[in-house]
């Protein structure tokens, strides 16, 4: 059968929607929070013409290390903010939406791996931005989605690597002034938080289950053999 034939879009019931508007409602507030946050900072830095980038990573440096913390809240300008506002947003409350329980912990981890990395390997420069956050995201949210087959997941971490500008090449050297190292590092920490948290990839319902069980029955049934010539051919 085909990957993609395990992916079932099952029918909610009433109870369920109005419970998945509770929790939308709910995911909403941590992304939302963040965003503003981000933006105050730059509104505050534009304001009053000053340079926050000296709070970014530097590698191997004791002043750097400030930067694990503080550098993915500082943008150079209003363009790179810009850049990184959509996805952050709609990863985050991806994230807080289908890992309720873990979506704080998992959030730290990303936010602080990605930071130790690039302070650990990145070039002799300051590495400013949230990207490396949106890399830890997006690689997080994506291999969970292969892993529990959630389709929904798989969905959302491809439109925004797609709106985001092709977020593959982002690992590689490409452009000197991009901090290529946070974005690599970050996709890193994402997939390596996704193995480390497998058990807690959100998997099909069990009406998905169900269906797919069903599905399965009466194939075998009705095409007995189509089946043994699939099984022969592999």
């Amino acid at each position: 059968m085909p990957l993609l034939s395990r992916y079932h879009s099952g029918g909610y019931s009433e109870d369920q929607f109005n419970l998945e508007k509770r929790i939308i409602r709910h995911s909403l507030f941590f992304p939302l929070l963040l965003v503003v946050v981000i933006w105050l900072i730059k509104l505050f830095e534009f304001e009053f013409q000053l340079d926050f980038s000296i709070w970014g990573v530097l590698p191997l440096t004791e002043r750097g290390l400030r930067g694990i913390l503080f550098s993915p809240l500082i943008h150079s300008n209003f363009n790179h903010l810009i850049a990184n506002t959509f996805p952050l947003f709609i990863l985050t409350f991806s994230l807080f939406f289908f890992y309720r329980k873990s979506a704080y912990t998992i959030f730290a981890l990303i936010y602080l791996f990605s930071g130790i990395f690039v302070w650990l390997g990145g070039r002799e420069a300051l590495h400013i931005g949230a990207s490396g956050i949106v890399y830890g995201l997006a690689g997080f949210l994506f291999l969970s989605g292969i892993i529990g087959f959630n389709i929904r997941l798989l969905t959302i971490s491809l439109i925004v690597s797609l709106l985001y500008g092709g977020m593959f090449w982002g690992i590689f050297p490409v452009k000197p002034d991009i901090s290529w190292e946070s974005h690599l590092w970050g996709g890193v920490s994402g997939f390596g938080l996704a193995l480390l948290y497998y058990k807690s990839a959100p998997a099909r319902s069990e009406e998905e289950a169900a269906e797919e069980t069903e599905e399965e029955l009466t194939d075998e049934t009705e095409f007995p053999d189509e089946e043994l010539t699939d099984k022969e051919n592999d």
